[in-house]
């Protein structure tokens, strides 16, 4: 029987393992499919990390943390689990593609959240050279810039504010003329004079070089063409949360959810299920940041040490 299993390899789950391991639980098992590392490693350039003062890739970044976090004992296994369940004995049943079991006493879902694409030309091919889901991690390279926001909800809204303090001007672009955010943020965005609504409005391509994006082609709903030369372009269409392991035979959750299917968690990252913890992305008002996933991998870490040894 494990003492603990971490399910994802990203920052919260290494940070996790290391805590867990370093206090000493003896067999703890990250089961993460791919090679540890998460979202973060497709990421040109790490800057915002304390301590790291030089700018880094998301992959150079990555690199020395599996080593480190299986210093003490932390063992990967390279499975992709396709369920989590509490037996009536109060141990976990992980279950994995192909069919094989584990019992743990207590897990740590890592699991993290996806942000959605908007699906226009060009997306995919300038991902990373101009074309960001995080104003946190990336508005800092546009200082001073033109930029373009995407998306009509609370995240759009906020960051394209937050953008506005950095870059010399935002387009706010939104597929229709009304916005799902609160009055209050809408009314700061319209009352902001850095900020310029292109509502009704989609984005039809990206283009741009080897240097990445040059500009956006858009389309409005009457077949009108607008080419906006920008830098940057920031979608914010909502998130994936990766809490499909959570979901029982039955439908419902493992353990209680927000309306956004967000995993809700107390301070020690414990879920509404005694043993089972959630740490980065995956919670409810994550800040989707490297140092904030690595600081909840090591509350829920120290909080599993305590669990199983108690």
């Amino acid at each position: 029987m494990l003492d603990l299993a971490i399910i994802g390899g990203g920052p919260a789950g290494l940070s996790a393992g290391l805590y867990a391991t370093r206090g000493g639980l003896k067999n703890v098992v990250m089961f993460e499919k791919g090679l540890p590392g998460g979202q973060i490693t497709s990421s040109s350039e790490i800057e915002n990390y304390p301590g790291i003062a030089q700018v880094v890739s998301g992959l150079d970044f990555m690199l020395p943390w599996s080593e480190q976090c299986m210093r003490f004992g932390l063992k990967h296994a390279m499975e992709e689990v396709t369920r989590v369940s509490k037996q009536d004995d109060g141990t976990f049943l992980i279950a994995l593609n192909g069919g094989q079991t584990h019992i743990a006493k207590s897990v740590i879902v890592c699991t993290g959240a996806t942000p959605k694409r908007a699906n226009f030309e060009g997306e995919t091919e300038f991902f990373g050279r101009g074309v960001s889901t995080c104003a946190t991690c990336d508005g800092f390279f546009y200082k001073n810039k033109e930029v373009v926001a995407l998306g009509g909800g609370d995240t759009a809204l906020e960051e394209a504010l937050y953008l506005s303090h950095i870059c010399s001007k935002v387009y706010l672009i939104h597929r229709r003329d009304t916005f799902r955010a609160s009055p209050s943020t809408v009314e700061k965005v319209k009352n902001n004079p850095k900020i310029e609504l292109v509502l009704n409005t989609q984005v039809k391509k990206a283009y741009g070089d080897v240097t990445g994006l040059n500009g956006l082609i858009v389309v409005d709903t009457a077949g009108k063409e607008r080419d906006i030369a920008v830098t940057g372009v920031f979608v914010f269409v909502g998130m994936n949360v990766n809490n499909a392991i959570l979901k029982q035979e039955d439908g419902h959750f493992l353990c209680d959810v927000d309306e956004n299917g967000n995993v809700i968690v107390d301070l020690t990252m414990h879920t509404s299920i005694k043993g089972l913890f959630a740490a980065g992305d995956l919670r409810t008002k994550a800040s989707k940041q490297v140092v904030c996933a690595a600081g909840d991998g090591a509350t829920a870490g120290i909080q599993a040490l305590e669990y199983v040894n108690h």
